[in-house]
């Protein structure tokens, strides 16, 4: 069995799709007391499930049971200010996981963030050498470094383990996110209500309105990554996971528009004042150090992934 820790939420959920589509027995770790998210399981074989309350001690009886964990469980809101609430479960939650995986000898691939790089001065390669150096721009990004540095300052580890360094990842099973979900969910909402778009102007001289640029990522992308890592177990370490390109974000919310068949009707609004100074303006994967352990699959272009979210999901809002 393989435990998905977060296993309700956006990406964790999708996990699960690929587990079960390879026929692997999965135990679903998350906040069962809220059901806000129940829809993302639907369908979904679950062989256990264990509330992230009580999971810790479950796994230190139950471990003989578990050949590997993917722990993508985490608080995501990145303008939440409360470093507690991040300490205790994206650092300290994340510590006792990985401490339960090194003593009993189970694989870990768990999320990262590209929030670590904060306005990206010392770019966006997965370089373990320069974790010290990066600058976060919210608590959120700074808990992710944080355990990201405490791993790898570890002298005893899981057989196998990985940190993925998530970038701008879109896709089904995001539509409890809120606010914090992807520019493209909030563009098919507004297209669907009003007809048009608002984007955030730019706020810089090198930047014009709407070309702010992201590495935008397909979540089937991501979850196939995740278990390419598991099932082949290249080097340990931190890894990025965008595509290696950036677009941006009138590409993103064009390309919405084309695949709902709609014209084109985008206008720009201006950066909200408590987040203007810690927006990223440009954010670009350097996916060298996956690509040279070896995988080589392709990933969907923006044009392609909007096309499949925005026809195959967002019209009915079906899960995958």
């Amino acid at each position: 069995m393989i435990v998905v820790t977060g296993a309700l939420g956006f990406i964790g959920s999708c996990m699960v799709k690929v587990l079960n589509d390879a026929n692997i027995e999965v135990v679903a770790v998350d906040d069962f007391y809220k059901d806000k998210k129940d829809p993302n399981l639907e369908n979904k074989q679950i062989r256990e499930w264990t509330h992230r309350d009580i999971f810790l001690p479950w796994f230190e009886m139950q471990y003989a049971k578990i050949d590997a964990v993917f722990h993508l469980g985490a608080r995501t809101d990145t303008a939440e200010q409360d470093t507690k609430i991040f300490d205790e479960l994206n650092v300290e939650y994340s510590k006792r996981i990985w401490s339960i995986c090194t003593k009993h000898n189970i694989p870990l691939v768990y999320a990262s963030s590209a929030a670590t790089y904060g306005l990206g001065e010392h770019g966006y390669k997965d370089d373990h050498d320069v974790l010290d150096q990066l600058s976060p721009l919210n608590p959120y990004g700074d808990s992710k470094n944080e355990f990201d540095k405490w791993a790898l300052n570890q002298e005893k580890s899981p057989p196998f383990w990985a940190g993925l360094k998530f970038f701008n990842v879109y896709g089904p099973n995001e539509y409890h996110k809120k606010r914090m979900a992807s520019v493209i969910f909030h563009t098919y909402k507004q297209v669907c209500a009003t007809g048009t778009m608002k984007l955030f102007r730019s706020h810089r001289e090198d930047f014009k309105d709407g070309e702010q640029k992201r590495d935008f990522i397909y979540v089937k992308d991501v979850v196939q990554v995740c278990k390419w890592l598991m099932d082949n177990k290249p080097d340990n370490g931190l890894y990025n996971l965008g595509t290696g390109e950036a677009r941006t974000f009138y590409d993103l919310a064009a390309n919405t528009f084309k695949a709902m068949d709609k014209k084109v009707d985008i206008s720009f609004i201006d950066t909200p004042q408590d987040i203007r100074e810690k927006y990223q303006y440009f954010t670009e994967a350097d996916m060298s150090k996956l690509r040279n352990a070896g995988y080589k699959n392709d990933f969907y272009t923006l044009e392609e992934g909007v096309e499949d979210y925005v026809l195959n999901y967002l019209k009915g809002y079906k899960i995958w």
